[in-house]
Order: C-alpha cells, then sequence, then structure tokens
C-alpha cells in the first residue's frame, strides 16, 4: 500500500510542476476568454480525478438512505467509509489485493456490496459510482424502475462471524459462536463480550403474535383454506388494528410464520418441509463470510434476507460521520 501512496504522490508533484511551467509560461502571452474557461476546467477535471482516487482507495463518502441502522445512523447521515480496512480494491466492486492480514472484526459497522442489487451491466456499474464519488455523493444516476436510488451499496453491522450460527425468533437474535453448542440471546451475548450496544428493538414484542397471526392467514389464503382460519388466529391479528403497526413491521418474522404454517398443512411436503427448517435451524456463517444485520432489527433488509456475505464483497469500514454538523462523531464507540 505504502508503494502505490508513493506511486500516487510521485505522480501528483510531476503534475502540479508542469502545472506551474504553463503558469510561467502563460503570463507572457495574451489571455483570452477561451483560455481562461480552459483553465477552469482543467482544474475542476483535475480536482475531480483525485476525489475519485481518494474515494476509490482511501476513503469513501456515503449517505445513509434507510433506517435500518437507526439510532446508530440516520436516515440522511453522510458517514466516512476507510476503504483500506480490508485490502485494496482496484476498481469498483472489483478484485481485493493486499488483503493478507486485514479480516473484518466482529460487530464493525461495515459497508458492501448489496447481493440482491439488479447489475445494469459492468460499464453501467462502474460509471455510476464514478459519478457518485466525484460528485461527493451529490449525484446518483443509479435509479431504481419507479425514480428511487438504486442501493448499490449496503450498511450494516458485522453480527455473525465463521463457524456461528444465528436464529431469529420474534425480531430477537440469538448467537451459537464457533466451537459452542449453546444459542445465547444476543443481549447477553454482547454483555460478555463487551460490544456495543447499537442494536435494539423498535417495536413492542407484544405485537409479534399478531404479526405471526398475519402470517398464517397469509398462508391459509395462499391455500384457499380461508374458511377454515382458526378464530384464535383471527383474533390475534385483529389485535394490531388501530395500534399502528397494522403493517408488516418484520417481514422476515411474517415470512416465517407463513412458511411454518404452510408446512403444517401437509408435512409429506418436503420443500416446505426444508423451507421450514431453514428457519428453525437458523443461518450458518461459513468461513471468510460474514452476516452483516442492521441495529434497527425489526426493520432492516439484511443477512436475514440475503445470508451470509463474502469478505472479499465488503468494500470497507464505517469509522465517523460529518453530517448534519450537529452530530459530526467518530463511530469508534459503536464498534
Amino acid at each position: 500500500m505504502n508503494r502505490f501512496l508513493s506511486f500516487l504522490e510521485r505522480r501528483a508533484e510531476a503534475y502540479l510542476t508542469r502545472k506551474k511551467q504553463i503558469k510561467e509560461y502563460s503570463r507572457t502571452k495574451k489571455h483570452t476568454v477561451l483560455g481562461e474557461i480552459w483553465s477552469w476546467v482543467d482544474a475542476l477535471i483535475f480536482a475531480i480525478f483525485w476525489v475519485i482516487i481518494i474515494n476509490q482507495y482511501l476513503f469513501q463518502l456515503f449517505v445513509i438512505p434507510s433506517p435500518s441502522m437507526v439510532h446508530t445512523l440516520e436516515v440522511g447521515d453522510r458517514v466516512i467509509v476507510n476503504k483500506d480496512s480490508y485490502g485494496v480494491e482496484l476498481y469498483p466492486a472489483g478484485k481485493k489485493v493486499f488483503t493478507d492480514g486485514r479480516r473484518v472484526q466482529r460487530d464493525e459497522i461495515i459497508t458492501f456490496y448489496n447481493p440482491e442489487y439488479d447489475s445494469k451491466g459492468p460499464f453501467f456499474d462502474i460509471l455510476s459510482q464514478v459519478v457518485y464519488m466525484g460528485t461527493l455523493t451529490l449525484v446518483n444516476i443509479d435509479r431504481n424502475d419507479d425514480g428511487t436510488p438504486a442501493e448499490r451499496l449496503y450498511v450494516k453491522r458485522a453480527v455473525g462471524m465463521g463457524g456461528d450460527t444465528i436464529v431469529f425468533d420474534d425480531g430477537n437474535v440469538f448467537i451459537k459462536p464457533s466451537g459452542t453448542d449453546e444459542f445465547i440471546p444476543e443481549d447477553l451475548f454482547r454483555e460478555r463480550t463487551e460490544l456495543a450496544s447499537g442494536p435494539h428493538r423498535s417495536v413492542d414484542p407484544e405485537y409479534y403474535p399478531g404479526l405471526r397471526a398475519a402470517g398464517a392467514i397469509t398462508a391459509y389464503h395462499e391455500m384457499g383454506y380461508d374458511p377454515f382460519l382458526p378464530r384464535e388466529v383471527y383474533d390475534s391479528y385483529r389485535t394490531l388494528q388501530g395500534t399502528g403497526y397494522d403493517y408488516v413491521f418484520d417481514r422476515y418474522a411474517l415470512e416465517k410464520a407463513r412458511t411454518e404454517t404452510l408446512a403444517s398443512f401437509d408435512p409429506s411436503d418436503m420443500s416446505l418441509r426444508s423451507d421450514s427448517a431453514v428457519y428453525q435451524n437458523g443461518i450458518y456463517v461459513p468461513s471468510g463470510y460474514v452476516l452483516p444485520l442492521g441495529d434497527n432489527r425489526d426493520n432492516s433488509r439484511d443477512g436475514r434476507y440475503f445470508g451470509p456475505v463474502e469478505e472479499s464483497r465488503i468494500n470497507g469500514r464505517v469509522v465517523g460521520r460529518f453530517w448534519p454538523l450537529s452530530r459530526i462523531s467518530s463511530l469508534a464507540d459503536n464498534e
């Protein structure tokens, strides 16, 4: 890495020396409007070039697009990502080099490439990242069909590490660390290992029975069994009405209840039994992978849905927040 930085320094010195020589020469020449315009364009191109270089290889700016990390990071917060933490990425989303000894540590806040991202082709993917970095996150040309910005990168917390198994139940997280045979509630695990207290529940657990009922109702409807829906299931769902939680606040919990109900209709259906077992047994994290989760555990599109993420797809570590000005801070105390 030092060799690479030395190369950049030499190139910058050579460019600035040339600029100085041109400036001295230009004093003897007659100034024109076009010449002045080109001088400004040249300076702008130079500045953008170095902004892109710095964003790609040293530090990248990132805007928090969703509430998945509330209250550690709020929607609209702008953060600084250390791109050198886990190796050097040769080009946006490209191969990493110099990765020896640079492994993700548990509880670090990381940015990684969205496993569910619908690529528009390698040229556009790289172009959109260059524009995004070159404009200091102000311009994002990567859009979804509905016009909203596409989430090319995710920011989450590294919770599950290689060898761990993670189980989710009604928004609660249970961790079976590598080499052990006991599932530990996350709060207790964090207390024992002195980890950050950022992860939290944003929904009162008393609303989860109603959400499970909603998942069961969905399964009954899919199978055409609506007339056979147990009264107690419907009554449980009704407890959500008028509470402000009569919508899906934790889709993972709803899908778990739906899948388990479908499997109960036909125990001989091995596909449904397998799907249900995945929820029961939890997610195993292979070596060289990380299971990222949002701190807002009831409202986060994270590893529960797309599974563990390979470390090579992790492009940096969030080290600080620089906007809004009233909340400028280091994030070292959140790791």
